[in-house]
């Protein structure tokens, strides 16, 4: 169960959800997926009624069921008060419709398991269900359910240590979220680290002819695109040709194109904006060197397809996933929060000497390929799935 899971509107939102129960399913597990679906728009969309037209048209065409990669998907419908007010208490707005959709799965397709992605709304809504039918549950932290400023009130992390300490199992995304998750519960017992993966393009496409920096995630405050730009300007004077290619869309992109202008640079920069998943690993293998300077970065499924697709990737010392993922091997470098001079200068050091960098992305696709592969992912899911079934419902 997964409230940021793939869809018709939007097919990149929560794809490590599904990425990861197709994992599941090839490492043996049988797996249905209940989505969260809330058809209210988003307060964002109030304010445009080409946003909101849209927001509309998509709650009306996302069908209740559909088939992602053989997974059966059912989209289960809730309505809540506005996110940024009240996310901390959407599990209560969910639980009615999710307990329903889990009892009629149950009834036609008995479960031995429920697995929820993040501690709310998905498995604090699930609770009910569970603890009536004695059913374990696995709970999903990805670091928003720790990071977020949506549940950072003393409230809601409360509510989120009750309900990981009712879990059968805790899937961490990192030592760093299982050291956050276990000072919200008092204990680390019942808790484990299962790392996402990441997967290459069957059919890798050539390199840009023009040496190119990317970054691939959700243009949002916290993931630092700005450091990059700024970045980018001192890059440029060292590298002539240097190009920087942006892969996603978000809030902050408008303000980062004017901000580009001002600077001069406007035309180095590729906005490709969202693209579907494999078209965006394509985007990303094309180019040399990936920055994304993240703030509050738990895990950052982004570095290991970077590294997966050969490119060296940039984050920031002090991230719990960016230090984690160094620390299994070559490809990952750090540079201080907030310092674009330090990102132009390891992104130059590699950009300007072919040999290392080709040395380096060697490192980086051994790293992806023995520690971050999907079926190792797989697999870990299924052995946590079948530890909680044998020790039973806490």
């Amino acid at each position: 169960m997964a409230e940021y899971y793939p869809r018709r509107r939007d097919p990149v939102l929560g794809v490590w959800a599904h990425r990861q129960a197709l994992a599941a399913r090839d490492a043996g597990a049988e797996v249905r997926v209940l989505a969260l679906e809330r058809p209210l728009p988003p307060a964002s969309a109030l304010g445009s009624a080409r946003r909101l037209a849209s927001a509309l048209a998509g709650a009306v065409t996302q069908p209740r069921h559909d088939t992602l990669d053989g997974l059966q998907v059912e989209y289960v419908r809730f309505v809540s008060p506005p996110r940024e007010r009240t996310y901390a208490t959407w599990d209560r707005w969910a639980r009615g419709p999710l307990g329903k959709a889990l009892a009629a799965l149950h009834a036609e397709w008995p479960l031995d398991l429920v697995h929820a992605h993040y501690a709310l709304p998905a498995a604090g809504a699930a609770l009910g269900f569970t603890e009536a039918e004695q059913l374990p549950l696995a709970v999903s932290i990805h670091g928003g359910d720790v990071l977020g400023p949506l549940v950072s009130t003393p409230q809601a992390r409360a509510r989120i240590g009750g309900v990981l300490r009712r879990a059968s199992v805790v899937l961490c995304n990192s030592k760093d979220t299982l050291i956050r998750c276990s000072a919200l519960t008092g204990s680390a017992a019942r808790m484990c680290v299962v790392h996402l993966g990441a997967e290459v393009p069957h059919d890798p496409p050539p390199k840009r002819s023009e040496p190119a920096l990317v970054t691939l995630g959700h243009i949002v405050a916290r993931k630092r695109h700005v450091d990059v730009l700024h970045a980018l300007t001192v890059l440029a004077a060292r590298i002539p040709d240097v190009r920087w290619v942006v892969i996603g869309d978000g809030p902050e992109r408008a303000g980062l194109q004017r901000l580009a202008g001002q600077l001069g640079v406007n035309d180095r920069i590729d906005w490709l904006g969202q693209l579907p998943p494999d078209d965006a690993l394509r985007e990303l293998a094309r180019c040399h060197v990936m920055a994304m300077p993240s703030l509050n970065e738990a895990f950052g499924v982004a570095y290991v397809e970077a590294l997966a697709c050969g490119l060296p990737a940039i984050g920031c010392k002090g991230e719990g996933g960016p230090e984690e993922i160094a620390a299994f091997g070559e490809g990952m470098l750090l540079v201080p929060p907030r310092d674009p001079d330090s990102i132009a200068g390891e992104a130059a050091g590699l950009l300007g000497d072919r040999a290392r960098l080709d040395q380096l992305a060697a490192g980086a696709r051994k790293t992806a390929a023995e520690e971050f592969s999907w079926d190792r992912c797989g697999r870990a899911t299924l052995e946590a799935y079948e530890r909680a079934v044998e020790e039973g419902p806490r």
